[in-house]
């Protein structure tokens, strides 16, 4: 990586800061395996001509009150749609129906909601009885396609199930999305923060389990061609969201990193959903189990790094 603000934005998402393991081995680990992904992840996108994007998103949390989805991830996509449209690179959304709602919310309070389409995927069951090529044409149709990411979305362990960090299976009440990450053709993106997540294949298992508590385990299999490793899934959005302004010289709209307005959008999401954050189960408007503040800290630096317009940008100061 030779693109120092590049760098810089990378670095900051890359904090441990649910202490997960990211980088327990100071040799070889989830951080260091593939550094220079987020740039080339920024590239393919910022240097594509008429890019397209299909965001695939939504992990759900089976032990929380209510069983929902998960506030990591969503927002993180919703961000990426907040940026990138109106830079004219079209984002289309993909779910499971249990964060539909949240979506249509989310993209509603931000004037979006009929420019960024919302894909339901098949349910696991649905999907059982389609191929591939069934499955694939259901989530993209004729869309012309150029990028998938995956953020914060499970993928299959060696086994071929599906697992939370807490080793609890899931697969069934997940859609199969990692069909439509398979290596050929169109680049695919995947952006995590725990081993278990689709574009996780690309690093060595056995990096997974020395890092990783029950890596062993929970590690996806699925690999992507551009991973990006962070401390909080959502941030893996900001920063892509970023890196592409940067690359193609353009600024972001201050508002967009305004912590409040942040916190605002999560809030009427986490009510329609319902979402929920991931750790510690409730319905509220944190993701992770962080603190409003630590989480936003992220948020706010990306922010003076990409020179957003507005106070919460470089050019605001």
């Amino acid at each position: 990586m030779n693109d120092t603000i590049l760098q810089s934005i990378r670095d900051t998402i890359q904090n441990d800061i649910g202490k997960r393991g990211l980088r327990a081995d100071p040799f070889a680990n989830l951080v260091n395996a593939y550094p220079d992904d987020f740039q080339h992840a920024c590239e393919t996108i910022a240097l594509h001509p008429k890019p397209a994007l299909c965001i695939v998103t939504g992990f759900f949390i089976p032990t929380a009150t209510p069983p929902a989805g998960e506030t990591d991830g969503p927002l993180g996509a919703l961000f990426l749609a907040r940026a990138l449209v109106p830079l004219g690179i079209p984002v289309v959304l993909a779910t499971d129906a249990f964060c539909v709602r949240a979506f249509e919310t989310g993209l509603a309070e931000c004037g979006l909601r009929d420019r960024v389409p919302i894909v339901t995927l098949p349910t696991f069951t649905d999907a059982a009885t389609m191929s591939d090529a069934d499955y694939a044409n259901h989530v993209l149709g004729e869309m012309s396609i150029t990028h998938r990411i995956a953020i914060e979305r499970v993928g299959p362990n060696h086994d071929g199930r599906c697992l939370t960090m807490r080793g609890r299976d899931i697969t069934d009440r997940m859609s199969p999305a990692q069909r439509i990450f398979k290596p050929g053709g169109i680049v695919t993106i995947g952006i995590g923060d725990g081993g278990n997540e689709i574009g996780m294949g690309k690093i060595a298992p056995e990096i997974i389990a020395r890092n990783i508590a029950n890596g062993d385990a929970i590690a996806c299999r699925t690999a992507t061609d551009h991973l990006i490793v962070t401390g909080v899934s959502n941030w893996g959005g900001y920063a892509l969201a970023a890196g592409i302004a940067h690359l193609r010289r353009v600024s972001l709209a201050g508002e967009l990193f305004d912590p409040d307005r942040e916190r605002a959008i999560l809030e009427r999401m986490v009510a329609a959903g319902p979402l929920v954050d991931g750790v510690t189960g409730q319905p509220s408007a944190t993701v992770d189990g962080l603190t409003w503040e630590q989480y936003a800290d992220v948020l706010v630096r990306i922010g003076f790094l990409a020179k957003a317009e507005g106070p919460f940008g470089n050019n605001g100061h």
